[in-house]
């Protein structure tokens, strides 16, 4: 019986070890390709299987992540969250855009941003997902689709046509093969922009969860958010993810 306390106890000490390096994040600045530094946070995981690519809402930054991004890095996945350059304090400071000085970009103006982000997640060799959350769930469609080599799969949290050309985040998801999973709040205008984005595409995985309870874009994961619906969420988002190809090895 001692033994088996004694192997109980390590095997516990063990997870609590692993569970408190994955949640401590490490400061990261990236450098757009028109050399705009991006502030961002990155949790790492022991032998990762995939990277996923943490994008905000308007107004908001990166700090949209501190609760979701330490439980990807749990389960496996190493997260990058960043502070784009159209944001604000929803969660906390978006020093992205403190640092520029100006008023928040438009959305357009932060495609560049997701990009850097994929540019530090190619060269670690692992699946890249692109996670967005209101009008970043419609850029990642437009990411994914110009760099359909480097991108496994998109989630999209709340994704509409919040560009500025009409039809524009459709017109991307049709050229997007890799597999998709869409969700959003349980409002009936939600959940039919996020069906019509999701139709477009061609991609052979293609999903969408329709919550009974949830809010607009990422924060359906964050319980004091999302009270009654953020563990439900959280269990269809990982089942996606569990279901992705494996990287070689």
């Amino acid at each position: 019986m001692l033994l088996k306390w004694l192997i109980g106890v390590a095997v516990a000490l063990a997870l609590s070890t692993t569970a408190s390096a994955q949640g401590k994040a490490r400061a990261v600045t990236l450098s757009s390709r028109d050399r705009v530094s991006i502030s961002a946070l990155a949790w790492e995981a022991a032998q990762a299987k995939a990277v996923i690519l943490l994008f905000h809402q308007a107004g908001s930054s990166k700090a949209e992540y501190a609760t979701i991004a330490p439980r990807l890095a749990a389960a496996g996945y190493t997260a990058l969250a960043i502070d784009q350059r159209s944001g604000g304090s929803l969660y906390g400071p978006n020093e992205t855009v403190s640092r520029l000085g100006r008023s928040s970009a438009t959305y357009e103006e932060t495609k560049p941003d997701l990009v850097a982000a994929l540019d530090w997640a190619v060269p670690q060799h692992l699946p890249v997902v692109l996670w967005g959350s209101s009008y970043s769930a419609a850029l990642v469609f437009e990411v994914a689709a110009e760099h359909a080599d480097q991108v496994s799969a998109v989630i999209a949290f709340s994704p509409g046509e919040y560009l500025r050309k009409s039809g524009a985040v459709a017109r991307a998801s049709a050229q997007v093969h890799a597999p998709i999973y869409v969700t959003s709040s349980p409002d009936a205008g939600e959940v039919n922009a996020a069906r019509q984005i999701l139709a477009a595409s061609p991609a052979a995985a293609k999903t969408q969860f329709v919550p009974k309870f949830g809010v607009h874009g990422s924060s359906t994961l964050i319980e004091a958010r999302d009270p009654k619906g953020a563990a439900e969420n959280w269990d269809h988002v990982l089942a996606f993810l569990a279901a992705l190809p494996k990287p070689p090895g």
